[in-house]
């Protein structure tokens, strides 16, 4: 008799590195010379050769964590991988499945929602496919964003000493997706106001500006979102195949993220965190970003560096969203 194998069941969220690669990434379809980056993990977009110096930037990204707002939070989710690869976007394709029940009106809302979304940052909606599905209990939107460049930026660039620089702070999109959706649950911890402005983060969770100014400067740029900060320079450190030493107390951590987060006893280096863009650039070119960043407006610091090693931190991809939306 044939023993069947032990199936081995995943937990929520991303799949893991090594699940990812044995499962998926294995199978990628027949090999095209002009596709410079491929899937891999780490890697925010592919990555595709049109001629010298013009390359399409090609991502996608479902929504699944965040009901208000997701048609907006589609639309700066997959814009900011485009970005991310130092790219602009340019058009976007959609994939809409509702569940038994769901009305015209309340699909309408949503396709209006991204219509705007598009047409703040100059982008055309150009395909889709929508339909109502029994098998759903919720909404599942998916987005292919379709952007271009006219450099490539590669993690073969990275080298020990160049420096890794963070905008804007911790844990932006998953501190503004938990006061959207659980606002039972924070209203034990924060005051309205505090509320309040944890809900208005969700502005900004488009990292096109800051993209602008780095990508004069950056060897690669990465959007972490599932895994927040730390799986984002988890996936740094497997791609540059580098340590990483972290400078834990220039990390910019919101002191309302700070506050809940110990009261919740949760890490906020593990929150879903769009919004936040890690650039990684030559130690020497460091000061030029920061008075750049200044001028601009825009929160950004030096977080940390690449090391030779295992550096002070270990891969971890742990994401604490998806525990805190269960909690009783």
């Amino acid at each position: 008799m044939i023993k069947n194998k032990a199936l081995h069941e995943l937990p929520s969220g991303k799949l893991p590195p090594e699940a990812l690669e044995s499962s998926v990434l294995s199978f990628c379809g027949f090999k095209r010379p002009e596709v410079l980056v491929g899937p891999r993990v780490g890697e925010d977009a592919a990555v595709i050769k049109l001629k010298e110096d013009e390359y399409l930037i090609v991502t996608t990204d479902p929504i699944v964590g965040a009901t208000k707002g997701a048609g907006r939070l589609l639309v700066t989710v997959n814009s900011n991988d485009v970005a991310a690869k130092g790219g602009e976007p340019y058009y976007l394709a959609t994939t809409m499945i509702f569940p038994k029940h769901t009305t015209k009106e309340s699909i309408q809302e949503l396709a209006k929602e991204i219509h705007e979304a598009c047409k703040e940052i100059n982008v055309a909606v150009v395909t889709g496919h929508t339909e109502v599905n029994t098998r759903y209990s919720s909404p599942v939107i998916c987005g292919t964003m379709i952007g271009k460049a006219n450099r490539l930026f590669s993690a073969d660039q990275i080298r020990p000493t160049d420096v890794i620089l963070m905008s804007k702070h911790v844990g932006l999109e998953g501190m503004s997706i938990l006061a959207s959706d659980r606002p039972d649950l924070l209203s034990r911890f924060l005051s309205p106001s505090e509320i309040e402005e944890v809900k208005s983060w969700v502005s900004e969770t488009s990292v096109l500006r800051e993209a602008r100014i780095f990508r004069k400067y950056a060897k690669f740029m990465h959007d972490p979102t599932e895994g927040g900060v730390l799986g984002g320079l988890s996936e740094l450190m497997e791609l540059a195949g580098l340590g990483i030493e972290l400078f834990r107390e220039s990390l910019p951590i919101h002191p309302v993220t700070r506050k809940l987060s110990e009261l919740l006893e949760f890490d906020p280096l593990h929150l879903i965190s769009s919004g936040v863009l890690i650039a990684v650039v030559s130690a020497k070119d460091a000061e030029a970003v920061l008075e750049d960043f200044s001028c601009a407006g825009i929160d950004c610091a030096v977080v940390g560096r690449f090391v030779e090693g295992k550096g002070n931190i270990e891969v971890d991809y742990t994401e604490e969203l998806w525990r805190l939306m269960e909690v009783k």
